[in-house]
């Protein structure tokens, strides 16, 4: 199902020039919203998602609701390592400063704002997101937030958003370009129907991870590959994850690969 584009009811000119442009990137088609309301719209043109183009922000409506960008949890866990508290992925990847990582899942991007602040200003985050509307919406957000912390405003900028499928930005990768690459399969489903992910139902590609994927991200990564999962899941030993960690009391776990444990 095709994503129209739309301003709000009475757009400044700058709203209009960007909703345009979007469009475009998404090779989509821009409608003027006039009076018409979402549900008109969707009649009118055959479809079911909307990307609404209003003032500095961008919302997508689909018919699981609303979605935009926000950093989320992404903000507590900044705070709790300035404080010298310990963040469950950043210890599973082993982040340190100057490294790069590669998020192959984005989604919203608070995972990959964490590990921009984890990695510091000499470090690398490059985000990957296969929804190209979902791409969209968090490069901009990312960038024109606006956000309460100047660290992670910081942080958020720093990121590199790449559209498109990680398997594919993964073979054009040289060996060993990133110190870790990262999954989170998790995001495609949420756990609880008030998760802010669960408008992007019908727009994420929820199919499960290829075990060749893995590989290719073994060969990319120069120290490890981390997959976030529920702890109990099944996907750990299906994709070759011996090695889970995580919070004592999360429901969450991350598996992780590294190097030396992969062979030659």
């Amino acid at each position: 199902m095709r994503t129209i584009v739309t301003t709000s009811h009475k757009p400044d000119r700058q709203s209009g020039d960007f909703a345009r442009e979007a469009a475009q990137t998404l090779g989509t088609d821009f409608v003027e919203r006039d009076r018409m309301s979402l549900q008109q719209i969707r009649e009118k043109f055959d479809t079911e998602n909307i990307l609404v183009v209003a003032g500095g922000s961008i919302k997508l409506f689909t018919p699981w609701g609303e979605c935009f960008f926000h950093p989320s949890m992404s903000v507590p866990r900044i705070k709790a390592l300035k404080q010298g508290k310990p963040d469950p992925m950043v210890e599973a990847m082993g982040l340190k400063p100057g490294d790069s990582v590669l998020d192959c899942t984005l989604g919203l991007g608070s995972d990959a704002i964490v590990s921009s602040f984890a990695a510091g200003k000499r470090g690398r985050v490059t985000g990957v997101e296969s929804s190209p509307e979902l791409a969209l919406l968090v490069r901009h957000g990312l960038r024109n937030f606006e956000y309460q912390s100047n660290t992670v405003r910081e942080a958020a900028a720093g990121i590199e958003v790449i559209s498109g499928d990680c398997a594919d930005y993964l073979q054009m990768q040289p060996d060993n370009s990133f110190e870790i690459v990262y999954f989170d399969p998790m995001f495609r489903f949420p756990r609880k129907k008030s998760s802010s992910m669960e408008p992007l139902r019908g727009i994420v590609n929820s199919d499960p991870l290829d075990p060749a994927v893995v590989l290719e991200a073994l060969r990319v990564a120069k120290r490890r590959v981390v997959m976030k999962e529920n702890w109990f899941s099944k996907e750990f030993a299906r994709l070759g994850f011996s090695r889970v960690t995580g919070g004592k009391y999360s429901p969450v776990a991350f598996g992780v690969i590294t190097k030396q444990e992969a062979g030659p």
